[in-house]
């Protein structure tokens, strides 16, 4: 069967797109090069999580650039489909004729004319759509698999995941700037709280603590219980890895006067907790039984950040920051002195913020 050169295309090749941006700036070149004036070009894709509910990649014929924008969970869609106002209105500007959108399997396609499509060129965009239902089915299959593994595993070991790091005991050497926190007396409170209070304090609290991390471009590796295991990974001056874990720490704190605040207004105690900063190297790799794993950080460095929040109670402190931290950073710190940690052979020279 002799097709159109952008048919072929979605029948034989575009299944291997490595992604939606990709595939959108192809099919967009490549009915383009067949004589339809196009002036950009829209891809929506429903996705599985907890935040985002959908993805629309945008595309100018002009440029050939492709940008993404995201459509959160609690948004309304707009009543004419899955891409909303948004993708709609960005079309909308790019040309003078109506915006023509069709449903691609999983997708929505939309389209943008430098002038109104005549009813061939209508006609051809609606056949591009039914080529692409497969390999948008494809593409989407992908997407949502990548969302779900970042959800719950997080980006490092999604990424580890997807790209076939399945053996056990396969693992990476990581160093970084560690942040171990916990709250403070959450085992009592939860034994006097309701089931669903629990649940969602501890939302909050790990809103405001994974939140920040992940402002200041560090990764949350583990939750534990009340308590999380973060690090920010050394890319370029090791510097810059540790003071933008002390950012973190600095904005976690500020979110969690704000929501103690909001806690105390409705008659609820405030949730104190505790925080460890440490510099080292990890290893992060594949630990289980043969047939259920888990990516799990182990090494000195794991050990010293978690004995070290350990002692923020009988320190009396919130924040604790190891010597090895403190002495890559221009912050002004206080000095605890050195203070033997349980199970650690050396005493730590142990800091903290003026302020905490």
């Amino acid at each position: 069967m002799d097709l159109p050169a952008p048919l072929a295309w979605l029948l034989d090749d575009a299944g291997a797109s490595p992604g939606p941006d990709r595939f959108l700036a192809e099919l967009g070149g490549r009915l383009l090069a067949d004589g339809l004036p196009l002036a950009g070009a829209a891809l929506t894709l429903a996705v599985p999580h907890p935040i985002v509910a959908r993805r629309t990649w945008l595309w100018r014929a002009g440029t050939g650039a492709v940008i993404e924008a995201l459509g959160f969970a609690g948004m309304p869609l707009a009543a004419a489909g899955p891409p909303g106002r948004g993708g709609r209105d960005w079309l909308s500007g790019l040309g003078p004729g109506p915006v023509q959108e069709q449903t691609a399997g999983p997708a929505v396609l939309a389209w943008a004319g430098t002038r109104p499509f005549d009813p061939d060129e209508s006609h051809r965009l609606r056949q591009a759509a039914r080529f692409a239902a497969a390999p948008l089915s494809a593409l989407a299959s992908r997407a949502a698999l990548a969302a779900l593994l970042e959800a719950y595993l997080g980006r490092r070991s999604a990424a580890r995941v997807q790209a076939g790091a399945l053996r056990r005991g396969a693992g990476e050497t990581i160093r970084a700037a560690l942040l171990c926190a916990d709250l403070r007396d959450f085992t009592a409170l939860s034994e006097q709280t309701e089931p669903a209070e629990v649940i969602a304090t501890l939302d909050a609290w790990f809103d405001r603590i994974a939140g920040a991390v992940h402002a200041f471009g560090g990764e949350v590796l583990k939750f534990m219980g009340d308590g999380l295991l973060a690090i920010f990974p050394v890319a370029g001056e090791t510097r810059e890895a540790c003071e933008a874990a002390l950012r973190a720490v600095a904005a976690a704190r500020a979110g969690m006067a704000h929501l103690d605040a909001a806690r105390q207004a409705r008659g609820l105690p405030p949730l104190p907790f505790g925080a460890a900063l440490h510099l080292g190297e990890m290893m992060w790799g594949n630990i289980g039984a043969a047939d259920r794993l888990d990516f799990t950080a182990i090494g000195p460095a794991v050990n010293l950040v978690s004995r070290l929040e350990g002692l923020c109670r009988p320190l009396g402190r919130a924040v604790l920051i190891s010597g090895a931290l403190a002495a890559e950073t221009a912050a002004p710190l206080v000095s605890l002195g050195e203070h033997p940690l349980r199970g650690i052979a050396a005493p730590c020279a142990v800091f903290t913020l003026p302020d905490a």
